[in-house]
């Protein structure tokens, strides 16, 4: 499979867990891979660039360890530096990206693992966050399956066939309104 077959799987993997104007993005994966090859994947920056919305300058596998994440396919670069709160191999990873903290549960699974994805992310933007991370870990799964079909991110992800489809589908799970240029960009 290549970036131009690829199609979203159905939103069905993220929630939102509400408290107040404070939203938090939930998603879980079922993974056939162990978490010890997982957690390799959301660490070390060679695997984070086949899949990840940004670059990491440096191993994400240690406690207290700083590191600089550049964002992908932004309009303009963004680059900041963050310190790695937590790194429990290979079952929890902590730190803030894009103004908010990611948290990031790795628990085995029958000879899998179930990665679990929790982000702050400000509420008009929750729907496509959800869309764009969704669309990042299946391309995870296509990377750990060794079939990898190239990372998607930033406004690229905006082109992946399906990917307005997603962000409809979680606007309306989740009772947010979409962007206007969303919506009509997914009405073409």
């Amino acid at each position: 499979m290549n970036k131009l077959e690829y199609a979203p799987s159905p939103a069905k993997i993220a929630q939102v867990q509400k408290d107040g104007d404070n939203w938090t993005l939930v998603l879980v994966k079922e993974l056939r891979h162990s978490p010890d090859k997982v957690w390799q994947a959301l660490t070390d920056p060679a695997q984070l660039r086949e899949w990840a919305p940004f670059d990491a300058d440096g191993t994400m596998a240690a406690t207290g360890n700083v590191v600089k994440l550049t964002t992908v396919g932004a309009p303009q670069p963004h680059v900041i530096e963050t310190k790695v709160k937590r790194a429990e191999a290979p079952k929890l990873l902590e730190y803030n990206w894009g103004g908010g903290d990611v948290r990031w549960e790795l628990e085995p699974r029958g000879g899998g693992t179930r990665l679990k994805l929790s982000a702050k992310i400000p509420r008009a933007y929750i729907a496509m966050g959800a869309a764009g991370w969704h669309v990042c870990l299946d391309v995870l799964d296509h990377l750990l399956s060794g079939g990898p079909i190239g990372r998607m991110a930033g406004v690229d992800t905006l082109k992946v066939e399906g990917f307005q489809r997603l962000n409809a589908e979680y606007s309306k799970q989740f009772g947010v309104e979409m962007p206007k240029w969303a919506a009509k960009a997914a009405e073409a």
